[in-house]
């Protein structure tokens, strides 16, 4: 089945096929120049706000050489959105871009698909499956699998589903932590991160622990640049009552280098003021591969992995401590993978802290000061008042070997210091 961009959701394949050409009845064109003044740019997503004609339902794009570049084209409520991929964009240079708007999507088989289930989303990059948003079976959504560019997945299994290895390595503890996900454990004294009675070995439901519930799906898009799906979710108490909602958007990126999500949540009090508590149990989190956590040396000589931040603070001395970012790595099979999380400077209490643990947790959380090195007297509570919000912005990127050879710190740069975009 051939992709498109629209709001129906479809599987993609493997060869670019053709597009539509310009001259349509209706089309209309605009410049784009992209520029680099701060740093060098590689494999790098870009969105860009455009106008354009109201019966436009694709674009064509091409750079000066006047090669194609595929592209997602995409409206979000009034306005109309193009993401591409910039390949290479030097320190200093320029790329001149035309966009020819056309009345018909833009056929690709090649790109990002989004496939809607009874139990949620399907996420596939040129043909193979990225992960799968779940809404259903748990507590929370969350994906799983989360799988690396050549299928390796790169998180646990438990409790979803178990294997050989995690039994031998001992890797059944905290249920609760579902692969990749996002929720905390103190919101209005009710606990959305803990899903069973218990926090180890134990799969009895809490009645105690709140859940966050899918409501609805605003947005699936598919694309040859870009996917992503816009979901609303209710944060329901162990009283059935509503405590507060999000809206979270996830964006998948056909990046040719690796595995690249953004996972954009903006949480709203609409009525009531909302508090979310000082605990290290939250918020977006994810739990490694067995092997690939620091602790898993103790038990196979030949697994064991590596925590570092920007600051260079590796392993236990990571934990609670407040950083940009942070890249998880170590090696599953013959290879080595890593997954970096970065934290936007947009983000609220940015740069946020980290329950990162050498067991396999990772997790972004600004609310846990007190819980964490030097928090004594602290208190990192915060208070959503009633009609307001508060935003974060994460980006994963999963990647092949160390963090250096991924050029981790890099990537975050680019993350940090989008380049400059000029559209006439």
């Amino acid at each position: 089945m051939l992709l498109r961009n629209t709001q129906r959701s479809f599987s993609a394949v493997i060869v670019l096929l053709a597009w539509i050409a310009a001259g349509q009845a209706g089309a209309a064109s605009r410049s784009i120049t992209v520029s680099a003044p701060d740093c060098d740019y590689r494999d790098y997503p870009i969105t860009v706000t455009v106008s354009a004609p109201d019966a436009a339902r694709g674009a064509v794009l091409t750079h000066a050489a006047g090669q194609n570049i595929p592209c997602t084209f995409w409206r979000d409520g009034g306005n109309v959105m193009l993401t591409w991929i910039i390949a290479e964009l030097k320190k200093g240079a320029t790329i001149a871009y035309k966009v020819e708007f056309v009345d018909k999507p833009v056929f690709f088989t090649r790109g990002v698909g989004l496939d809607q289930k009874a139990d949620g989303v399907d996420v596939m990059i040129n043909g193979g499956l990225f992960t799968r948003y779940i809404i259903t079976g748990a507590s929370k959504p969350y994906c799983y699998p989360v799988l690396a560019a050549d299928g390796t997945p790169v998180t646990r299994n438990y409790p979803m589903g178990e294997n050989e290895y995690e039994k031998k390595m001992k890797d059944l503890d905290h249920p609760h932590q579902r692969s990749l996900w996002f929720t905390h454990g103190n919101v209005n004294d009710v606990d959305f991160w803990l899903e069973f009675s218990g926090r180890e070995f134990d799969l009895k439901p809490s009645d105690k622990a709140g859940k966050c519930v899918h409501r609805t799906f605003e947005a699936l898009e598919s694309g040859a640049a870009m996917g992503r799906l816009r979901a609303v979710t209710d944060w329901i108490g162990p009283d059935k009552k509503k405590i507060c909602e999000d809206t979270r958007e996830l964006r998948f990126y056909n990046v040719a280098n690796g595995r690249m999500l953004d996972w954009d949540i903006t949480i709203k009090a609409p009525d009531a003021p909302v508090k979310f508590g000082d605990t290290k149990e939250g918020m977006f989190g994810l739990r490694t591969a067995t092997s690939m956590k620091v602790d898993a040396k103790k038990l196979d000589p030949k697994a064991g992995g590596r925590i570092i931040n920007a600051e260079g603070l590796t392993d236990a001395k990571a934990w609670g401590m407040s950083s940009p970012w942070v890249d998880y790595c170590g090696p599953i099979g013959s290879k080595t993978y890593g997954i970096a999380v970065f934290d936007h400077p947009s983000s609220f209490r940015h740069p946020t802290y980290w329950h990162v643990r050498t067991y396999g947790l990772f997790a972004a959380n600004p609310f846990g000061l007190h819980d964490f090195p030097n928090g004594k007297g602290k208190d990192g509570s915060h208070t959503i008042e009633k009609g307001g919000s508060i935003t974060f912005r994460y980006r994963l990127f999963i990647h092949e070997g160390t963090t250096e050879e991924a050029g981790i710190a890099q990537v975050w740069q680019q993350f940090a210091k989008p380049p400059q975009v000029k559209v006439e």
